[in-house]
């Protein structure tokens, strides 16, 4: 194996698990923001709550949505084929994904590596709304335990 075979190996395989990386870290904070969401309900529900609470609480609950809506669609299967990756590798014969990795291997990581960034950025965003949607909560919840109804 050339030198340059070895270095696409590495960043082939370096790119395969920054998707798992991130598939996994999407599946923790969607666990998190469902637990979040449905405890925050239970709790809203049996509350007393005055208008400027509800107002704040609803806004961290949409935020809360719209981070699960993110990180639903990062870990999204896409089945939409291209020129590289699983859709295309189910139409081909085992003597074909050979000769298609060995001429095309550095495009397959380029769209690999575009397919990572994609998921990490819906992550990002996702991080960022559930921080913003959990600090409205708690304001929320400040706002009820000190307002009047």
């Amino acid at each position: 194996m050339s030198a340059q075979d070895t270095m696409l190996a590495a960043a082939h395989a370096e790119v395969k698990a920054e998707i798992a990386r991130t598939d996994t870290k999407t599946g923790l904070l969607l666990a998190f923001v469902g637990a979040v969401l449905a405890r925050s309900w239970t709790v809203a529900k049996d509350m007393p709550l005055n208008l400027p609470a509800c107002i704040v609480g609803g806004l961290g609950m949409a935020l809360l949505v719209a981070a699960a809506g993110l990180l639903l669609r990062s870990v999204r299967p896409n089945l939409g084929g291209g020129r590289h990756g699983f859709p295309l590798w189910a139409t081909l014969t085992a003597d074909e994904i050979t000769a298609n990795l060995a001429d095309d291997r550095a495009a397959h990581i380029a769209g690999l590596s575009r397919i990572a960034v994609g998921k990490f950025t819906g992550l990002k965003r996702a991080v960022d709304l559930t921080c913003v949607g959990g600090a409205l909560l708690i304001l929320a919840v400040l706002i009820a335990a000190g307002g009047t109804t």
